[in-house]
């Protein structure tokens, strides 16, 4: 395994240590001129979280990640500016004599954006940095801790087997069709969705109750009191889909970056209510309802993470741009989660592959990412599992440049470790 960590000091700044059985160090650095270009470049393709609909039809109408030869330009021009060749000599040494090592990427908020696994290490042959490894990007040093950042035992229940699911949950006052509606599509039109569901009843660790699959879909009481109870009681994972809004990066308040439960105004919240709805912040997460009564609970308290957390959302991950990074993916962290799968940028739904793209109904490539995170997160080896399923991915784009197995969905995910 390589830890490396990047830090932005004008230019930008990187170290790397290897462990576990590998020897070796390294530093390196790159011009914020080059830098700043090549990101640049990256977020130009990338759909815009403040241009809503008119974002993601441009990155699908002229984004680089669309097609296969300026997708593969861009990983190109991101490699050559922040990648340094000796750490890539570094890993194919380690992978020859010990195996495909584990990357874990501490990136600066400048670059925590980057789709480090699309990096090109051989031009000519096109291969990626994740052909060579897996890949994991660490939180920050000040939330890795050893056990859950609360002043108790952890909650009774820790090794539950429970899942508990938040598939598409009704957002208060927000049609289907609206910026807060569907990411799934109508309940029970989706075989393989409704399949993972089933997979979980059989299993029977399943959280919320239910007796049909469809029933886990656009529920309407999964607020986050529900969402207390059910962490409390344990679980061994969580898994969310559905919305996320980010906060602006000029802003510096990355704990005002909000998930979206079924909460009603109502709702006791340190978020001001959206029409007839409070988001869940990540300041909740972290405070819990300590500044709202004398008798309030600390949020780790209230919604104590169970170890494998999924928050597939737009940009859930993006509280690392932050230079203080406190948003939903560090606060579940914060709380006792292990890992965290997330997103680095607005996700496109299934629905806009087929508007956008002209995809028959029956292709959902936002379905193929959630029980692949799904998949990895009931594997030993999660961060492995996801990188596999990202590889086969690569090689399709590859071989076939169709726009459902562009990096464009799936290059979004990464676990974060702490």
């Amino acid at each position: 395994m390589v830890q490396v960590r990047l830090a932005d000091a004008g230019d930008l700044h990187m170290t790397w240590t290897w462990t576990h059985g590998a020897q070796g160090f390294g530093t390196g650095y790159a011009p914020a001129r080059e830098v700043d270009e090549a990101v640049g470049e990256l977020t130009a393709a990338l759909p815009g979280g403040a241009e809503g609909a008119a974002g993601m039809r441009r990155a699908f109408e002229s984004g680089a990640l669309t097609t296969y030869e300026t997708e593969r330009r861009l990983a190109r021009v991101l490699s050559e500016a922040l990648w340094p060749p000796g750490l890539t000599d570094q890993i194919r040494q380690v992978s020859a004599h010990r195996g495909r090592p584990l990357i874990r990427l501490q990136p600066s908020p400048r670059v925590a954006q980057v789709p480090w696994e699309l990096l090109t290490v051989d031009a000519d042959r096109d291969i990626r940095l994740i052909d060579l490894a897996d890949m994991a990007t660490t939180a920050p040093a000040s939330l890795r801790r050893p056990t859950a950042a609360t002043d108790q035992a952890p909650p009774p229940g820790r090794d539950s087997d429970a899942v508990v699911l938040i598939l598409d949950p009704r957002i208060p006052g927000f049609r289907a069709d609206s910026p807060l509606g569907s990411v799934l599509g109508p309940p029970g039109t989706d075989p393989a969705l409704l399949s993972l569901v089933q997979n979980h009843l059989d299993a029977g660790t399943v959280v919320p109750p239910m007796t049909k699959p469809a029933e886990a879909l656009r529920r309407t009481d999964l607020d986050r009191n529900w969402l207390s109870q059910a962490l409390r009681k344990g679980a061994r994972r969580l898994m969310y889909v559905g919305h996320v809004s980010g906060a602006p990066v000029e802003g510096g308040q990355s704990e005002d970056v909000t998930l979206h439960l079924s909460c009603g105004p109502e709702t006791a919240g340190l978020t001001e209510p959206v029409r007839t709805h409070r988001p869940l912040s990540a300041k909740d997460l972290l405070l819990g309802t300590l500044p709202l009564r004398a008798d309030g609970a600390a949020g780790a308290r209230l919604w104590p993470a169970p170890p494998r957390v999924a928050l597939i959302a737009c940009e859930s991950g993006g509280d690392l741009r932050f230079a203080e990074s406190f948003g939903l993916a560090t606060a579940m962290i914060h709380n006792g989660a292990e890992l965290v799968t997330a997103t680095r940028w607005v996700l496109p739904t299934s629905f806009a592959f087929h508007r956008l793209a002209g995809l028959p109904e029956s292709v959902r490539p936002l379905t193929e990412a959630v029980i692949a995170v799904d998949t990895a997160h009931d594997d030993p080896d999660p961060v492995h599992r996801l990188a596999r399923w990202q590889r086969h991915r690569l090689d399709r784009w590859r071989t076939d440049h169709r726009i459902e197995h562009s990096p464009l969905l799936w290059a979004a995910l990464t676990c974060i470790v702490r």
